[in-house]
């Protein structure tokens, strides 16, 4: 198979190829033309995961990635996505909720012309089979009525025809405020809108999900933001046709309350939450304290922040990533527990290897607490947001070595993080970065690697290949030992689903 990424509308394709329009590349890369990935083609490969946006300081971008068939048929692997997307597409809201939702972006980035479209939610059997969204010229001799009909699969389907059209139809451009924001001059008054072609047009998204961020970027920019300037990002999102966004904000509010349960207290967990631009390396086990602590009154407005994020993700007929339970814990877990099998781990770039900041400490995933805790840890989530996703981040050595190389222990830890989740979460689908299998490539040879990526069961964890672009670890891992995976290409650009 090949897949070629492009931003010109259409492409031919003779004979048995297969290539991907990406129609808003050419935006965000101005000397990019034409880039081509090759793909050996086979029956037993299907689509899982493609098209993926993140963004931080250096955003990342992932491109594509294969499902290959690992102990079972096509048929078998195929049944696994199809269950997954069923689960989650049975707790999407309801048509007229979604096609309010949508409404909503477009009243935000186009007051004038609310009255000039018309949205509605459709099934994937009228887009034939797969998600889209379709666009079409309203007939009607109303002066009143609206110009323009819209539809789509869910919400974001539907935003993202909105986006498309102004692009295509109206020369129109939204992107983020930094490089060009919305640019909407060229839109013409409503009652002048143009028509599109006879017929209609309609685009289908070329495989189920658009995933969006990076587990550091709540750092390096969402930390400091409010509902307004998240709102603003949410709706970039639907407009994007991102559609599996993480949603990261708030959680020391919930491990707060979980660690109470396991007698951790207040002055515990200050000394180990790390300040507001290094929550992101605190939470992967970096370090712990530094630029803290976090008052009770932040951490309240951050978890209510967080329901007003998921909420509107929620009606937009997103799926959000939420975390999980990777092991780190604070050191007065050790006290509390002393027969516990918690260990420190070593240094990770801090303040001279200052034991107040470094060094922090891992619950081992043999020991039953690390089942307890993980559980708690989703269920205090399902409780305070609702049962809202299948779908959960977790990376336990994220630029941080293992204590110990031995194989069984690296698959008991991987069984222990799934296990905490699958125990309150039956569906549950863990989404784990690779960018370990490359910052430490000394430590994970292929024993380690297969025995933390096989640890799980086929079609529960999928993996985020980081760095693809310049180190390729699909490439040298057999695809990750056929473990799902995720292509990411590092950029600077923004790509859109359609």
């Amino acid at each position: 198979m090949t897949v070629c990424l492009a931003f010109f509308e259409e492409v031919e394709i003779p004979d048995d190829h297969h290539f991907l329009s990406l129609l808003n590349l050419g935006d965000h890369i101005p000397d990019f033309s034409f880039t081509c990935l090759n793909m050996k083609s086979s029956k037993s490969w299907n689509l899982f995961f493609f098209i993926v946006t993140t963004t931080i300081s250096l955003p990342l971008l992932s491109l594509c990635s294969s499902l290959p068939s690992v102990s079972g048929s096509p048929q078998q692997s195929e049944a696994i996505e199809e269950t997954l997307l069923n689960r989650l597409n049975a707790n999407k809201p309801s048509p007229f909720q979604q096609e309010s939702a949508a409404r909503g972006v477009l009243h935000r980035l186009l007051p004038t012309h609310v009255s000039s479209f018309h949205f509605k939610i459709i099934t994937k059997d009228d887009c034939g089979g797969n998600s889209c969204f379709q666009i079409s010229n309203y007939r009607s001799s109303s002066g009143d009525s609206p110009e323009i009909i819209i539809k789509g699969t869910t919400a974001v389907d539907i935003t993202s025809g909105l986006h498309w059209y102004l692009k295509y139809w109206c020369g129109a451009h939204v992107s983020w405020d930094k490089t060009g924001g919305a640019q909407l001059g060229s839109v013409p008054k409503p009652g002048s809108l143009p028509p599109v072609k006879d017929g209609g047009v309609m685009i289908q998204r070329p495989v189920p999900w658009n995933y969006y961020q990076n587990v550091v970027t709540s750092s390096y920019s969402y930390v400091w933001w409010d509902w307004v300037r998240w709102e603003k990002e949410i709706d970039w999102m639907a407009l994007q046709g991102v559609n599996l966004p993480l949603a990261f904000t708030g959680q020391e509010a919930i491990w707060q309350k979980v660690f109470a349960e396991f007698n951790i207290t207040k002055q515990d967990v200050n000394n180990f939450f790390g300040g507001p631009a290094f929550l992101a390396w605190a939470r992967m086990g970096n370090l712990h304290g530094w630029g803290g602590p976090l008052t009770e009154n932040w951490l309240n407005k951050q978890l209510m922040l967080q329901k007003h994020i998921l909420s509107r993700m929620i009606e937009l007929g997103m799926t959000p990533v939420l975390p999980s339970f990777s092991g780190n814990v604070p050191a007065e877990l050790k006290a509390i527990f002393p027969k516990a099998n918690i260990s420190r781990l070593g240094d990770w770039n801090t303040v001279n290897g200052d034991p107040r900041w470094c060094c922090t400490y891992l619950l081992d995933p043999s020991d039953p607490l690390f089942i307890e805790i993980g559980e708690a840890f989703i269920k205090e989530q399902i409780k305070e947001y609702g049962d809202v996703t299948d779908i959960y981040s977790c990376d336990t050595f994220n630029e941080n070595t293992p204590p110990t190389s031995d194989p069984t222990y690296i698959s008991s830890l991987g069984s222990a993080v799934y296990k905490a989740m699958s125990k309150a979460d039956n569906d549950a689908v863990w989404l784990m970065q690779g960018w370990l299998f490359y910052s430490d490539s000394s430590f994970w040879k292929p024993p380690q690697m297969k025995a933390l990526l096989h640890s799980v069961p086929y079609g529960k964890m999928i993996v985020l290949d980081l760095f693809a672009d310049v180190k390729p670890i699909w490439k040298s891992s057999s695809e990750f030992y056929d473990t799902p995976y995720i292509w990411h290409v590092t950029d600077s650009a923004l790509l859109s689903i359609f």
